[in-house]
């Protein structure tokens, strides 16, 4: 039996938080997470992809020169966090073709009836109080057949399972990371929760499930739904 969530902040908005997260090794999981979305959509050579809370930038980066024919909107609501991205875009020449955006879940300032052929998003979920809105912006935002990979931590069943997650994971870490990382174990939702939300979105379709010890990943295409008459 799983412990109640408990909120934290939205936005990372604290100079310092986003410093420390911008400086953590999270090169393996953001490796692994492009090669999950290239490895179950193998047919992604070109088009527009949408990453939702793309914190510095580090995956459309690696999206971008995976997939030399596609354009990444990259969307944040950090200032401060958007900083680092636009250093790490223009360390790798990729500013003609990611374009950074400072914006919430769900009012995402994209232009009306923009389109994108791919959704991606990692450790966004976790932040919002209302995870409804996310997926009721993916469905409004990505074409019908567009590819979407969702991955986010998982609630473990008790605090003290939290904290040695945070132990074995980040040991070498700052301790404002560490601090972090512990309040979004304790925000997280489950596999079973993520479900239940695809389900009342209407997107039961997509598959969930754990994909290592501490994350759950969503993937599958998007249907959407036929016009009314």
């Amino acid at each position: 039996m799983h412990f109640s969530r408990v909120l934290e902040s939205e936005v990372m908005d604290d100079p310092a938080q986003a410093s420390a997260y911008a400086m953590a090794d999270f090169a393996d999981v953001n490796r692994a997470f492009v090669e999950r979305f290239l490895t179950r959509f193998p047919d992604v050579e070109n088009g527009t992809i949408l990453d939702l809370g793309c914190g510095p930038c580090d995956i459309p980066v690696r999206l971008a020169q995976a997939v030399p024919g596609c354009r990444i909107a990259a969307v944040d609501a950090s200032w401060p966090m958007l900083a680092h991205a636009w250093r790490v875009v223009r360390s790798h020449n990729l500013t003609g073709r990611i374009d950074l955006v400072c914006a919430r879940v769900p009012s995402m300032c994209v232009r009306p009836g923009k389109m994108f052929d791919a959704l991606v998003s990692n450790s966004l979920l976790h932040h919002l109080p209302h995870p409804e809105a996310f997926w009721e912006s993916v469905k409004r935002v990505v074409r019908s057949g567009g590819p979407l990979l969702v991955m986010d931590l998982a609630r473990p069943e008790s605090k003290d399972q939290a904290r040695e997650i945070v132990r074995s994971a980040a040991a070498g870490e700052e301790a404002i990371l560490k601090r972090d990382f512990f309040r979004s174990l304790l925000a997280a939702f489950t596999p079973g929760e993520v479900a239940a939300q695809l389900e009342r979105a209407g997107l039961g379709h997509l598959d969930v499930g754990m994909v290592s010890d501490r994350h759950w990943a969503v993937a599958g295409r998007i249907r959407q739904a036929p016009p009314t008459a």
